[in-house]
């Protein structure tokens, strides 16, 4: 019997696990990827507290190595399922189940992608998902913010502060963002709205070089000469097998406030996969520590 079962090894998952160690819990991470999550493949990470610069591969290696030596378990293995029982609960994955008197879900989500070819080699050498995460690199150059929600413009806003040009691409004639943000983009020179455009193609082998966008209205194409692809097209969560037992929200997301404690005693949830406004590592970090806190108190 384990006193907390952490579903995700992201920076959520791995923080609660240090954290509950730290406690006197006994901890089991599941993690059917890569501990650390997507940060992994980021390159360079530069807007965490304290650590002025360190590859994301690095940070993944140094969170899990923390929390392992503070005792914790890991299992390399696909949670398949949860289900209450009278001790707490059992976690399900196709090699056995485990008991857990509290879990905490930390799945994260995962970008929508554009599905374009060289979308996954390039991603890291000019595709990025995050750009607050990797604005800064692009300094002085041309950028392409691929999105018509609010994530979109505010990227695009962010970029404006720090790159040559902006071009903001999206599939519609209108926003479907807050008018107040497209206003705010418009006073900006530097920012050109590329409107009823779709990507057709990224333009580079080894790095971004350009994107060529298609107008849905004319058919013709048009290159843009960038050197960052920064796509804002929404997340997707990976909540679907806990439905049943935690309360969703319409977009999939687990419904919990700052607080982590979802609609089911005994169950918290941390990170990216809950709903909240900001998705950075500091949140997933302090989720983390808020979600083991809470299962340790329930724990007792």
């Amino acid at each position: 019997m384990y006193d907390i079962g952490i579903i995700g090894g992201g920076t959520a998952g791995l923080t609660a696990a240090i954290y509950g160690q730290r406690a006197g819990k006994q901890t089991l991470v599941f993690e059917s990827a890569n501990y650390g999550g997507q940060i992994v493949f980021s390159p360079n990470v530069e807007n965490y507290p304290g650590i002025a610069s360190v590859s994301g591969a690095q940070y993944s290696t140094n969170l899990m190595d923390q929390a392992v030596n503070l005792g914790a378990e890991t299992k390399r293995e696909q949670v398949t399922e949860v289900r209450e029982t009278k001790e707490g609960f059992v976690v399900r994955t196709p090699e056995q189940e485990y008991s857990c008197r509290t879990v905490i879900l930390a799945t994260g989500v995962t970008h929508r992608h554009l599905g374009l070819e060289k979308e996954e080699k390039l991603t890291g050498a000019g595709i990025s998902y995050c750009a607050t995460c990797d604005g800064m690199f692009f300094r002085g150059r041309n950028v392409a913010v691929i999105g018509g929600g609010n994530t979109a413009l505010q990227d695009a806003e962010f970029l404006a502060n720090y790159c040559n040009k902006v071009y903001l691409v999206h599939r519609r004639d209108e926003f479907r963002g807050d008018a107040k943000n497209v206003e705010a983009l418009k006073q900006k020179e530097n920012v050109e709205f590329v409107l009823s455009a779709v990507p057709k193609e990224i333009v580079g082998e080894n790095i971004v070089e350009g994107l060529i966008v298609t107008d849905k209205k004319t058919g013709e194409d048009k290159k843009l000469d960038v050197a960052g692809i920064f796509v804002a097209i929404g997340h997707l969560p990976k909540n679907e097998i806990f439905a049943e037992l935690v309360e969703l929200d319409a977009d999939g997301f687990i419904k919990a406030g700052e607080d982590c404690r979802t609609s089911h005693a005994g169950i918290f949830v941390a990170g990216d996969c809950r709903t909240k406004d900001i998705r950075q590592l500091t949140t997933a970090a302090a989720d983390g520590a808020v979600a083991a806190l809470a299962a340790v108190k329930y724990a007792k």
